[in-house]
């Protein structure tokens, strides 16, 4: 059977079907100018063999982050992942298994589910999460639209503070639906004035912390002005690690809780696959997205797991579900559970500590370098700096010298002004020599 069997014809028939003269009016909704005007400059068409040495040379020209000293952070974090992790989830029992609509061959996959749901609600604060998200991001956006179901309103007023990516989708989303969208400036002190975006046609505030400069938000004020108006607070966050020594969100006043797990069990791996993680209060349950693992006893009274909620378009009527995601990050989310699990409270405080006494011992440092400002008060692992030159620029230079000094935030908001701010992260990776190798080049550098 040839790879692409359907002929012109059965082309032409499919596009009548749907009511459509061209492939090219599927994509009426994306912006024209982010279509492509001719094919990717790739070959047609390469052996197994070729193919393989031509990915080969194009991987040399990376630079691994475990090769370098790495100060990379804005959302996707290197940490260490234990090798028991990566020898669990590559067992067939769990690489090769699929989504558990049969629960009585599925019961292993369903409880390591129901205790990932566990292990968040509890990281979070709140009283029930779901069995995972593709990633913060949309899960993100997923809780800017449960919270309009839940309010019966239309408008989200996003902090300033909030990841630009994780804003952008929900910008995307709500742009589908003709949802009303505040979106602060850029807010590198975490001083925003937020509360005064807030009104009786409000229907959630999303607020990061620490937000993408780095900044601890208070988030009680934030709550309490939400609640009064009858709004949602969704709390957002990029680095889970956080949650092991900052105050969860759930005990200041957080509605839902949504963020990225990345940093437990998963490494970086190009960008994804990652897992998001999300958490609410009971009473919302019935408007939560994705899927939900319960606890049960069979017929013999044995303890037992099953689908517990399914709200998905793939499960029900399309009109009646919540979401449009078809499918958890399973083996991300096994990934979380084994490495949480290898931690324990203990351990996960104990890498909270160590990961903020990095960047302290990291700040100070950079702070002794001439052309350097440290623009945080308050931080855990991240934080932001001002540099006498354009960030990028000073990035590249460093990255030729065998550091990877961290994110320009002109990368992730183009034409904000905001050039010379650096965005450096530190974790337990990192070592006294990976600092002084940092601080060293910069001094060349500036």
């Amino acid at each position: 059977m040839r790879y692409l069997p359907l002929s012109d014809t059965d082309r032409s028939e499919m596009l009548a079907r749907i009511g459509v003269k061209t492939v090219d009016e599927l994509f009426a909704d994306v912006p024209k100018n982010l279509l492509l005007k001719e094919p990717v400059d790739l070959p047609r068409r390469k052996g197994e063999l070729e193919v393989e040495r031509i990915l080969s040379r194009m991987s040399s020209k990376n630079v691994p982050a475990s090769s370098v000293p790495f100060f990379v952070g804005a959302g996707a974090y290197k940490h260490h992942v234990p090798a028991t992790v990566d020898h669990l989830i590559q067992r067939s029992e769990f690489l090769t298994s699929y989504t558990p609509y049969q629960p009585e061959i599925a019961q292993g996959t369903l409880q390591y589910l129901f205790e990932f749901q566990t292990q968040v609600a509890a990281l979070t604060g709140m009283e029930v999460a779901n069995a995972s998200m593709y990633d913060g991001s949309t899960g993100t956006g997923e809780a800017v639209l449960m919270a309009h179901r839940v309010t019966k309103r239309r408008k989200a007023v996003l902090s300033g503070g909030l990841h630009p990516h994780y804003a952008e989708v929900v910008r995307t989303l709500s742009d589908m639906a003709s949802d009303q969208v505040v979106t602060m400036q850029p807010d590198v002190a975490g001083s925003e004035d937020i509360l005064s975006q807030i009104d009786d046609t409000t229907s959630c505030v999303v607020v990061q912390s620490p937000d993408v400069f780095g900044n601890v938000r208070d988030l009680k004020p934030i709550a309490e002005k939400a609640h009064k108006h009858g709004a949602l607070l969704i709390a957002v966050f990029t680095e889970v690690v956080t949650l092991g020594l900052m105050a969860s969100p759930g005990s200041q006043g957080a509605d839902i809780v949504v963020g990225e797990g990345q940093s437990i069990g998963n490494a970086l791996n190009f960008g994804g696959p990652y897992v998001g993680l999300f958490a609410t209060q009971s009473k919302f349950i019935r408007q939560m997205p994705g899927r939900l693992c319960g606890e049960t006893v069979d017929a013999d009274g044995n303890r037992g797991f099953v689908l517990t909620l399914s709200t998905r378009e793939q499960h029900i009527r399309r009109d009646k579900a919540t979401s449009n995601i078809c499918t958890n990050s399973g083996l991300c989310a096994l990934a979380f559970t084994i490495h949480m699990t290898l931690l324990g409270e203990t351990g996960l405080k104990r890498l909270a500590r160590v990961n903020h006494a990095n960047a302290i011992k990291l700040a100070d440092q950079l702070a002794g370098v001439k052309g350097v400002e440290v623009l945080n008060k308050t931080f855990f692992n991240e934080f932001t700096v001002k540099l006498a030159k354009p960030a990028a620029e000073v990035v590249e230079a460093l990255a030729k010298k065998g550091v990877l000094a961290g994110v320009p935030v002109s990368r992730l908001l183009p034409g904000a002004g905001l050039d010379n701010l650096l965005l450096v992260a530190s974790t337990e990776v990192n070592t006294d020599d990976d600092r002084a190798a940092f601080c060293a080049a910069l001094k060349e550098v500036l």
